[in-house]
């Protein structure tokens, strides 16, 4: 198991790069300034280790997050101690938002992918805002809304999809419009791509070696593809 929650964890004051990607943040983007500064003061910026856990499955929920920095690999664990990605946020994107409607409990671990920083917002906190201002409820349901979606939409690839057809899904979605050739750098390891996408490391690499014949070469984090609409067409 992952290092536990609290580990290498350092309380940090917001800097200016950070109070921008916050206000940017799908929690924060139609608020209001007094609102928001009111939501803001809430908000603690911590900094943890890569495999670090913020939370574990079961503990009491205490906080809802926003990426700063980093990324942040939501899990849940078999009893055979077998991992299940659910979700993978970066900067910018709101994690630990159902716990203020469904439960006092965090149903999933979250752990650091990579060093990282995120601002937390007390949760008793935030509830009491959001009762006293309905645009806070609202932007929180608008997240929540968001996240059943690509909970659906994932459900749906998943089932419609093969391997390699979620990879090329993924790399085209990187791929300007109107261009026959393009390039890329992942942002995190090739392992939390295969989490991200539903597929073991395995599959991944498997699925990278199918895509060769459609001029997708790969070199560490780098992907070069060579023929944009034979890529479309797998």
């Amino acid at each position: 198991m992952p290092r536990g929650s609290g580990v290498m964890t350092k309380i940090l004051k917001m800097n200016l790069r950070e109070r921008e990607v916050l206000l940017a943040s799908t929690l924060f983007d139609s608020m209001s300034a007094p609102v928001a500064k009111r939501l803001m003061e809430s908000a603690t910026v911590t900094s943890h280790e890569s495999k670090d856990l913020l939370f574990r499955e079961g503990d009491p929920a205490e906080s809802i997050y926003c990426v700063l920095s980093g990324y942040i690999r939501l899990f849940r664990l078999s009893k055979e101690g077998r991992e299940a990605d659910i979700g993978l946020f970066g900067p910018g994107e709101i994690f630990g938002e159902c716990v203020m409607f469904v439960a006092s409990n965090y149903m999933m671990n979250a752990q650091a992918a990579e060093t990282c920083t995120v601002a937390r917002f007390d949760i008793n906190k935030v509830r009491e805002l959001a009762g006293k201002e309905p645009e806070v409820a609202l932007a929180l349901m608008n997240i929540m809304a968001r996240h059943l979606m690509q909970a659906r939409d994932n459900v749906a690839n998943d089932r419609l999809h093969t391997a390699p057809q979620r990879v090329a899904n993924y790399i085209l979605e990187h791929c300007p419009d109107n261009q026959l050739s393009a390039s890329f750098r992942i942002p995190f390891q090739k392992s939390l791509l295969a989490g991200k996408l539903g597929l073991a490391p395995e599959a991944l690499s498997r699925a990278f070696s199918m895509l060769k014949n459609c001029g997708v070469s790969v070199r560490g984090r780098i992907i070069q593809i060579n023929d944009v609409e034979a890529l479309r067409k797998v």
